[in-house]
This record gives C-alpha cells, sequence and structure tokens, in this order.
C-alpha cells in the first residue's frame, strides 16, 4: 500500500474536493509539503507548554494573587476541561469546515489570551483565559493531527502516529525547565508572555507555509456526526483504549498538579528545582514512549499487561519507602519509572486509537485528544481534593488509586484482546 495518501504534485487537487464553505482555506503548496509537516511536529507539544511552563510558578501565583493553591491549580484543571470538552465537538467541525483556518484563528486567539493574562490581576479573569486556552488548543491540535491522517496511510501513517506522543513530550520536558528559569528572573507572567510569543510567530510561519490538506469532507450534520460518535464509543476496544490513556496521562498531571508544592513548601527547595524535576520526568514520559514505539509490532496486549503490573510493584514500593523516609531523590526515582511506564502505555493506546478511524480524521483525532482530557480533569482535580500536595506519600496513593483503575479496565479488555492484535 501506498503510505501517502497525497503525492507533494497532488496537494493543488485538494481545492476540487473542498465545498464552498472551505474556499477561504488555500490549498498547501507543493513546495510547502515538508515544512508543513515540520511546523504540524512543532505544534503538537502546544498542549504541554501551555500547562507546564508555569508549574514552577504555581506557589508564587498563590501568593502575589493572594489566593489559596487549589485556586491556582484550578487553572491547571479548567485548561483540561476547556481542551477535552471542545475536543469532542471541534473535530466535526474541522471534517465539515476545513483544518487550516480554524488553526489559524485558534492560535491567534490562544496568543491574545495570553497576554491578558499576563496583564491582570484577577483570578477569575485568569480562570476564563485559561478554558479559552483549552479551546483554542484544542481547535490547533486536532487540525494538526488530522492533518498527518489526511496526508499518510500506511506503515508511514502508523510511524507518525507513534511519534506522537514522542514528539509531545518535548513539552513537558522544555517547558518546566524554561519556566523554572521564567519565574526566578522574570516572575510567574512572564511565562504568559513566552507563550504568546511562541503563539505569534508559529502563526506566521502557519500562514505562509501551511494549507487545506482536508480530503474527505464531511456535511456539517449534527444527526451523522453524532451517529459517528456513537459508533467509535460502541467499538470496545476503542473506548477502553481512551480510558487507559487518559489514566496514563493523569499520572503525569498528578505529579504537575501536587509536584511543585511538594518540593517548594515540603521540601523548601526554589522553583528551578520543581522545574528541574518536571524536566526529569518529562525525560521519563519520552522514555516510555520511545520504548512504546520500538515495540510496536510486539504482542499488543502482552506487553500492555507486563507494564502494568511492573508499575504496581514499583508504586506498592514507593508507598513502603515514602512511610519510613522520603526525600527529593526517593521521590524522583520513583516517579521517574512509574511515569516511563505511563507513558509506554499511553503511546500504545493513543496510536491505535487514533489511528481506529482514518475516514474520520478530525472526529477521532478530538475525541481521542477530548475523551483524554476530560478523563485527566476529572480524575485529577477529585484525587487532588482528596490528597492535597503535602508529601510523597500522597503522590504515592494517588499513583495507586490510578493505576488500580488502569489494571480494572486492563481486565475488561481481555476479552478483547485478540481484536487489539
Amino acid at each position: 500500500m501506498d503510505n501517502h495518501r497525497s503525492e507533494p504534485g497532488q496537494s493543488s487537487n485538494f481545492a476540487h474536493i473542498m465545498p464552498s464553505a472551505l474556499s477561504l482555506n488555500k490549498p498547501i503548496k507543493e513546495k510547502h509539503h515538508t515544512i508543513a509537516t515540520w511546523l504540524a511536529f512543532a505544534l503538537l507539544p502546544l498542549s504541554g507548554f501551555a500547562t507546564d511552563i508555569y508549574i514552577p510558578s504555581l506557589p508564587n501565583m498563590a501568593g502575589e494573587l493572594h489566593t489559596t493553591n487549589i485556586a491556582v491549580q484550578m487553572t491547571l484543571t479548567l485548561f483540561l476541561i476547556g481542551y477535552g470538552v471542545s475536543q469532542l465537538f471541534i473535530g466535526g467541525l474541522i471534517d465539515s469546515f476545513g483544518r487550516y483556518t480554524i488553526s489559524i484563528f485558534c492560535l491567534v486567539l490562544f496568543g491574545l489570551a495570553n497576554l491578558v493574562i499576563a496583564t491582570t490581576h484577577s483570578v477569575l479573569v485568569i480562570d476564563i483565559m485559561r478554558v479559552i486556552h483549552g479551546v483554542t488548543v484544542a481547535g490547533v491540535i486536532v487540525a494538526k493531527r488530522a492533518y498527518f491522517i489526511d496526508v499518510f496511510t500506511g506503515d508511514k501513517l502508523k510511524h507518525y502516529l507513534s511519534l506522537f506522543s514522542i514528539v509531545w513530550s518535548t513539552g513537558p520536558i522544555v517547558a518546566p525547565f524554561i519556566g523554572g528559569y521564567l519565574e526566578s528572573s522574570l516572575g510567574w507572567k512572564s511565562n504568559f508572555y513566552f507563550l504568546a510569543g511562541f503563539a505569534f510567530v508559529l502563526a506566521a510561519f502557519d500562514i505562509v507555509f501551511g494549507g487545506e490538506t482536508i480530503k474527505y469532507v464531511a456535511k456539517f450534520h449534527l444527526k451523522q456526526i453524532a451517529n459517528t460518535y456513537l459508533e467509535m464509543f460502541r467499538t470496545t476496544t476503542f473506548t477502553l483504549g481512551l480510558m487507559l490513556t487518559g489514566l496514563s496521562y493523569c499520572i503525569i498531571m498528578m505529579f504537575n498538579l501536587t509536584g511543585p508544592f511538594i518540593i517548594e513548601h515540603n521540601m523548601h527547595l526554589s522553583p528551578v528545582v520543581a522545574g528541574y524535576s518536571s524536566l526529569i520526568l518529562g525525560v521519563a514520559w519520552l522514555t516510555g514512549g520511545m520504548l512504546g514505539k520500538a515495540m510496536i509490532n510486539k504482542g499488543f496486549f502482552k506487553r500492555i499487561a507486563i507494564n502494568l503490573f511492573l508499575q504496581t510493584g514499583f508504586v506498592i514500593a514507593m508507598l513502603l519507602v515514602s512511610r519510613l523516609f522520603s526525600n527529593l531523590y526517593t521521590l524522583l526515582a520513583f516517579a521517574f519509572i512509574i511515569h516511563v511506564a505511563a507513558g509506554f502505555t499511553f503511546n500504545n493506546f493513543f496510536t491505535y486509537c487514533l489511528g481506529r478511524f482514518p475516514k474520520n480524521a478530525g472526529i477521532a483525532s478530538g475525541l481521542c485528544g477530548g475523551a483524554n482530557y476530560v478523563i485527566v480533569s476529572t480524575f485529577s482535580y477529585v484525587i487532588v481534593a482528596f490528597l492535597p500536595a503535602r508529601d510523597a506519600l500522597n503522590l504515592g496513593y494517588s499513583y495507586a488509586i490510578l493505576i488500580g483503575i488502569s489494571l480494572f479496565v486492563l481486565f475488561l479488555l481481555n476479552k478483547n484482546k485478540l481484536a487489539l492484535e
């Protein structure tokens, strides 16, 4: 099978399949095809940047804004809710009206929202802007994920999809590292000025080098879109796979929500140390994703089962050790291994779910991302409310809850394991 749905020389044909509603979307040019692919990859980590860059600033934000820890943690949760819920609807929009214009509009609006946050002292305004962040980042990411499904197929598509979580992990790796230094040097608002500049620069490149790639245009018919969603949800392996991707990423989010407070308040270390700690755990996630990609041709269910059982053993060890003593090194050592396993699970199931319905690439992309973040925002906020950011032991309990639920989902998948292979 040809791994490329449309050769560069065919890119002008996109215009012939677009309805009049897409007339404002310029078709991608042949000479810009490679640059557009790199640009799509460059935008995939945007959600990680939007959540992770100001993680080292959370404690100082609470102080300067004269609010509580839970209030600034809510800014992360609101982003996740906006990002997750909106993806459930944006997929249908980009399948009907194209990827390009929606992506550009969302990227510019995201940049403007960052400028508002950087110039306000109101927690309420920040909360509203964070919801806008979630919605606009969803528009960008869903469109760019659909780009790959539009353009590639076969082994080439499988290769690119398996790279998604690896490329995405550069956000959690680089963002807190940058954020720690920005916080120490210029304060928490500098994080949002950085995000605004990042968005405007990439939007400019996308305007120059990007273009429309949609291949299968769906009429914007709410009943038909709803039926497509129902068909996807009725696919058991797809639905349970979405659950496991959400639970895996929630492990990362638990550290994002609680780690800075544990490190800066409980251990009395600096925001730079909190940034480096998030950087290390970002590397863990990247390692897990790379291992998942390397083992992509191995038995699917067996490798997931082994991974989850190993993860269970390490979280039990973390709980036992944390009862006796805890410091930064033990915290990061156990969290690193647990995050590697989480990255492995996420890479495998996200790749599977994203490529499951290629003719509805926008909806599948939106549903994969949307369901993931709805799961993450729900579980993370509930767990943080009952297990506050106090110490490594509470973090270990948070991990244990998420891994326990993951094992239950794996048990449900056992009846459908052959469909995963």
